[in-house]
């Protein structure tokens, strides 16, 4: 798939994550909308999966460990065929599949259920740790968010992974510089994230996480490391794509009115078209 695919590819799931949060008038759209990009090259072009056999044994797994962006995970499982797009109109609501955290029990595609922040990573590694002990060739994804690595358990996952030389396993970290209380920066320093990564023996790439050239080269280069893990610290946009939603921490936990989603939808759709 070219680039001006995969960018249309990352409009309609923006699309999908807009029109689902509108429906449920709840849920995280900034983190859903700057995780875009990189869920996109994932699904499409990275890892080795199989919506019509979604729990065969060689797959490669992602675990979604910032779990309150499960409208980005869904809206692409949905795009790749795992269940029916209208399920995304369903979001957060009693008694139907897609809940405000992913569930794996209840969900085609989801690896692993997560929302408690810094437990998703830990249970990724254990997933690279078991690829390597069973002789199991798939790989392991792992997406936190920058606010997410404040969480001392991260810390704990990195130092394991990076002594256990786990070269399948890529963490990305969605550094769009907000959280819900404001800036990474004010509320937790993180910074510097690549050298924090780097003291565990992770290989370290630093990318536009919004570039898809940077992307598949960002991926390409964790391929071809051995003996270590990989981090890919992707600068972001929270709330990429819709105006009046980026670099506002406001939008980190807010859904849309009925105005706001058709002057969303407009700009995506304006987008798609460009």
């Amino acid at each position: 798939m070219n680039k001006a695919e995969l960018q249309q590819k990352a409009n309609q799931l923006r699309k999908h994550i807009v029109a689902s949060l509108h429906a449920a008038k709840s849920g995280h759209p900034g983190g859903s909308l700057s995780a875009a990009d990189i869920v996109t090259y994932l699904y499409y072009e990275e890892m080795n999966i199989d919506p019509k056999k979604p729990e065969k044994e060689d797959r490669d797994r992602f675990v979604l460990s910032k779990g309150h962006v499960a409208p980005a995970l869904y809206g692409i499982l949905a795009m790749k065929g795992y269940f029916p797009e209208e399920e995304l109109l369903k979001l957060r609501k009693t008694g139907e599949m897609l809940q405000g955290h992913p569930d794996m029990k209840g969900t085609p595609g989801v690896d692993m259920s997560a929302g408690s922040l810094g437990q998703g990573v830990s249970v990724a590694v254990g997933m690279a740790l078991s690829a390597k002990l069973s002789g199991g060739q798939y790989r392991v994804y792992t997406l936190l968010g920058d606010g997410e690595i404040e969480e001392g358990q991260v810390w704990e996952a990195a130092m394991f992974a990076g002594h256990k030389k786990l070269d399948n396993l890529v963490v990305i970290v969605d550094n769009n510089d907000l959280q819900i209380d404001g800036s990474v920066a004010d509320v937790c320093s993180p910074y510097p994230i690549a050298d924090k990564f780097k003291a565990f023996n992770f290989h370290v790439v630093e990318i536009d996480g919004h570039d898809f050239d940077a992307i598949e080269a960002a991926f390409k280069e964790a391929r071809q490391t051995k003996g270590m893990p990989t981090a890919i610290i992707a600068k972001t946009v929270k709330g990429k794509g819709v105006s009046f939603m980026e670099n506002q921490v406001s939008w980190h936990g807010a859904a849309p009115n009925d105005e706001q989603y058709e002057t969303a939808m407009a700009e995506l759709e304006k987008a798609g078209e460009a």
